[in-house]
């Protein structure tokens, strides 16, 4: 199954700000991602092409990397997701910037099902987490997501059976 998924926010800051946020990826001080509520991505050589790494069981490799502009990421795990990933940040305009996230994979029928069933509910909680968390450094109004009883549920079911988080 061909599987293309975007997320897109747009932030009313100038890119260069926006981009200084996201050099503090997979970081001790990362004001991206949403490890306060996910598990943490993590990377074995840092943000540099080549670098392995990932968040819980999803594993992936830099493939290239624009700390202005763009990362993206080759997955490896799990088996059966053929593709990519990336982070997008993009000027609309002197004070507005889009960021944007999207996967292009191919999937297998298990994965397919994987995907369908959980991956993407978990993965669409996260994104518009890490998105919340990029636009709340900038605002005073902070905004917080409500998960659906779907990702509530799956969530549940993780805390009980963690998620690998070792980096191989």
């Amino acid at each position: 199954m061909k599987v293309t998924n975007v997320h897109t926010r747009r932030i009313h800051q100038p890119k260069e700000k926006v981009s200084k946020l996201f050099k503090t990826l997979a970081t001790t001080n990362d004001l991206i991602w949403p490890y306060e509520n996910w598990p943490a991505i993590k990377f074995l050589e840092g943000l540099n092409v080549g670098s392995k790494g990932g968040h819980g069981s999803i594993r992936y490799t830099i493939i290239e990397f624009n700390e202005d502009d763009y990362i993206k990421f080759q997955f490896s795990r799990p088996e059966g997701f053929m593709g990519t990933h990336e982070f997008k940040i993009e000027a609309l305009n002197e004070n507005q910037t889009e960021i944007r996230h999207e996967i292009n994979i191919q999937t297998t029928f298990e994965t397919s099902l994987l995907w369908i069933f959980v991956i993407r509910w978990l993965h669409d909680a996260l994104i518009e987490d890490a998105f919340n968390k990029v636009e709340n450094y900038f605002t005073e109004a902070k905004k917080k997501a409500t998960y659906n009883f779907w990702v509530k549920l799956l969530r549940e079911i993780y805390k009980r059976k963690p998620l690998q988080t070792k980096i191989a």
